[in-house]
């Protein structure tokens, strides 16, 4: 999953062996941030039966580091623009470290979801950074080999937080069950941070844009609105205050809608929402999303739950559409110009089908395979021939100078989407759903997607 360098005043460029380390150390701080999205998945079923979490205390668990992460990485990126990026890198890596560690040891599910928030928070400091540092200090085919590294490692992240997960909770290390998958951050952590005071470039401020509080505080409580209900609902025999509070997050949403106007440095400035294609693209970056974190929350829920699968063993039957996922979304250049916007829709068409035989193959009540993963790597490489093409469709329209603020918009879009994907189709399964009706409900989110699509195809 790439996203469009952002634009800094060049620094002075290091010496080649210097980037190669400095590139080492961001990386893998973005590989940890990403790596956390995925690896918890397969570790949830124990964690509920560990911690006695109730299902959406555990949906909690999986979309708390996520809301804080998509809220705040707008903020982060601003901060990172203002002050530099080695001092938010680095302030961000330590409240992360700290915050695994903390995790780990986290005695229930109530202190695992607020050090899980805390979690995101430092994740969303620190990531912002990585294309920041990449920007000002590689040029030409250095920079472009940056962020073929840097896509890479986001979409390798995907894959290995699966297994890694199912590996580390099926070996039990010293009693330990879930809680390797959090304090394995931390060495790793620790020795990016002193790599970090050694090899991150110093600069000063580079911008001065105010932080729009306000913003910040609008948009996160019309999201907090929405998703605490959607996680809660099914639990409580959807009370009244849930669809209170559902109704409040649109007057929020149009709330935020005026704060912004009004702002002199809006989270997300006119221009950019104005720009040809972009509102369509991020709407369906959002469905595309909500449907793989319902599909990797429910799935894993389903074959540990259901099908009595280990962690190792569900972490590994991932993999199909994780790679499927990563050879389509970095090779989709390849395909002629001309065919890219249609690929767009045939991609959410291929994914539905994917979703599809998915909910075929579990219909009989067994794993249903090999069905299952080929119809896994089908849905994950249509997914993949989705993503990147459509940010790159709509970031051609979006003017250089605003090319941080689209940025930060659609990674934030790519979370929430998330997050509702993991409350809603969580929900779904919780509620008694099958895996076969979750399957056809993922399908047809894809079409509905592909309206989206159709949209940003004709403009």
């Amino acid at each position: 999953m790439t996203a469009p360098p952002i634009t800094e005043a060049p620094a002075a460029p290091p010496a080649p062996s210097r980037t190669r380390l400095l590139l080492t150390v961001i990386l893998t701080g973005q590989f940890m941030a990403i790596l956390d999205v995925s690896i918890v998945n397969v570790a949830s079923p124990v964690i509920r039966s560990d911690l006695s979490a109730s299902g959406s205390g555990l949906q909690l668990i999986i979309s708390g580091y996520t809301i804080a992460y998509a809220m705040l990485l707008i903020t982060g990126a601003r901060l990172g623009g203002r002050y530099g990026g080695r001092p938010l890198f680095l302030s961000g890596l330590a409240v992360f470290t700290v915050a695994s560690l903390a995790c780990g040891l986290a005695a229930s599910s109530a202190q695992l979801i607020a050090f899980r928030l805390l979690q995101g928070a430092g994740a969303a400091l620190m990531v912002p950074q990585v294309l920041i540092m990449i920007q000002t200090n590689f040029e030409g085919a250095a920079r472009a080999r940056a962020l073929s590294l840097y896509a890479t490692v986001i979409s390798g992240a995907a894959v290995i937080g699966q297994v890694l997960g199912g590996a580390l909770v099926s070996a039990d290390l010293f009693g330990t069950a879930w809680r390797p998958v959090f304090l394995v951050n931390v060495p790793i952590g620790l020795a990016l941070l002193v790599a970090g005071l050694r090899l991150l470039p110093r600069g000063g401020p580079r911008r001065h844009r105010p932080l729009d509080l306000p913003g910040l505080v609008t948009l996160s409580l019309a999201v907090s609105l929405l998703v605490v209900p959607l996680v809660l609902g099914h639990e409580q025999n959807w009370p009244l205050w849930g669809w209170v509070s559902m109704g409040a997050s649109v007057v929020f949403v149009g709330l935020f809608a005026l704060v912004e106007r009004r702002s002199a440095a809006p989270l997300v400035p006119a221009r950019v929402l104005m720009a040809r294609g972009v509102i369509p693209s991020a709407l369906a970056v959002f469905g595309l999303m909500a449907g793989y974190g319902g599909y990797l929350f429910s799935l894993a829920l389903h074959l540990q739950g259901t099908l009595g699968d280990s962690p190792l063993r569900a972490g590994l039957t991932f993999v199909p559409a994780a790679v499927a996922f990563t050879v389509s979304s970095l090779n989709w250049r390849r395909v002629p110009e001309r065919f890219r916007r249609p690929m767009v829709v045939a991609g959410l068409a291929v994914a539905a089908v994917g979703y599809l035989g998915l909910a075929l193959a579990l219909s009989g009540g067994d794993h249903g395979q090999p069905l299952l993963w080929i119809t896994q790597a089908v849905a994950g490489f249509g997914m993949g021939a989705v993503f990147s093409p459509v940010l790159a469709i709509a970031l051609t329209h979006v003017a250089p100078e605003h090319a941080a603020d689209a940025s930060g918009l659609f990674v934030m879009v790519t979370q929430l989407g998330q997050v509702v994907g993991v409350a809603t189709f969580g929900t779904l399964y919780l509620g008694g759903a099958s895996m076969t009706t979750v399957g056809a409900a993922l399908a047809a989110t894809m079409l509905a997607t592909g309206g989206c699509a159709l949209t940003l195809l004709r403009r």
